[in-house]
């Protein structure tokens, strides 16, 4: 495991391309030189901002097919590297090991991760999903959340899916001791029900949409039990590197409006990146993803959060209410929205 902290992951990454074209400039034979003798290998100047895309994110997949950020940053020297994550989970320990500087989570994900010691902060908010909810198979007995006591349910600790779970349960009567969870990344939770290894799943779209259309049935929904999505960065990266993280944020307030422009296209960029039937992606789209919210993390987050923060305590997921509350009070920054500028990456392609 990486034990170094972001800030000395991306310094070390910087000193090595560094070193790397120093090495090769003494040889006189420096990659990429063209006939004139002048370096291709301009990313060691500008360095590598890497970000990670995500089907439960559809801004991000946007703006990975668009390739705005590539372009716009292309004349600092800057390599845009993309790392798929397949939950809110993954995007934190990759925001904690530095393999990333920008990451897609849930709200609930981001606090939980903040609280523990993670130096992050939410940049954007990527939209207000209704993308949790739990689901069974069509020919299931349960009908309630009460019907889980005694239950298997497949949830993917960390993340939304999960403290959907906790909320519903509590809600019910019924606690985590009331059921067995099995720990299972989202697509696998899926499979799990499918082959009849779980009684339930605590679902995430666009995953739980495709399960839907197959023949699973979402015994229960609450949007309130939902918590927003959020762009989250390393402070490091944010310290450091201030500009890229404007230059992100513009990119995801610009794939906002193509979004909005583009409902059919969106949906056809979903469907092929997730492997979704088109019909299934456009549910998601124009029926659960809420795109068009206040990007500006503010008010509206931290009086969700602020709702879930206990149940981090109660679960064991965070020692203390104080550590929530801390984590609450410096986790949210808008100012990156407030100065967001999406004509500046140009022209939409």
């Amino acid at each position: 495991m990486n034990s170094r902290s972001p800030l000395q992951n991306r310094t070390a990454r910087t000193l090595a391309a560094a070193t790397a074209v120093a090495a090769l400039a003494l040889t006189g034979c420096v990659a990429g030189e063209d006939s004139t003798g002048a370096s291709a290998v301009q990313d060691a100047d500008g360095g590598t901002l890497t970000l990670d895309f995500a089907t439960y994110n559809p801004l991000s997949l946007i703006i990975k097919d668009q390739g705005w950020l590539e372009d716009s940053l292309a004349e600092e020297g800057v390599t845009v590297e993309w790392v798929q994550s397949a939950g809110s989970n993954k995007a934190n320990e990759n925001l904690r090991s530095g393999a990333i500087d920008v990451g897609s989570t849930a709200g609930s994900a981001a606090l939980l991760n903040r609280a523990n010691g993670s130096p992050i902060k939410a940049i954007d908010v990527f939209s207000q999903p209704e993308w949790a909810a739990l689901v069974v198979d069509a020919d299931s007995d349960i009908t309630s959340v009460a019907d889980l006591a005694g239950r298997s349910v497949a949830a993917t600790k960390g993340t939304d899916p999960y403290f959907f779970l906790v909320q519903a349960l509590e809600e019910a009567g019924l606690s985590l001791s009331d059921v067995t969870v099995e720990q299972l990344q989202h697509a696998d939770g899926r499979t799990a029900l499918d082959n009849g290894s779980v009684d339930a799943w605590a679902g995430l779209d666009p995953i739980m949409a495709d399960a839907e259309q197959n023949g699973a049935r979402l015994a229960y929904r609450n949007l309130d039990f939902n918590t927003y999505g959020l762009l989250a960065a390393n402070e490091s990266f944010l310290a450091e590197d201030p500009e890229q993280a404007q230059a992100v944020v513009n990119a995801y307030e610009k794939a906002r409006a193509w979004a909005a422009e583009n409902p059919d296209e969106t949906a056809q960029i979903l469907a092929d990146v997730a492997g979704l039937d088109p019909a299934v992606a456009k549910t998601v789209i124009l029926e659960r993803s809420n795109l068009d919210v206040d990007p500006a993390p503010g008010e509206a987050q931290r009086s969700v959060l602020a709702k879930i923060g206990p149940t981090l305590v109660e679960t064991g997921d965070v020692a203390s209410q104080e550590q929530v509350d801390d984590a609450l009070d410096s986790l949210l920054d808008d100012s990156y929205v407030q100065n967001a500028d999406p004509d500046a990456l140009g022209a939409s392609s």
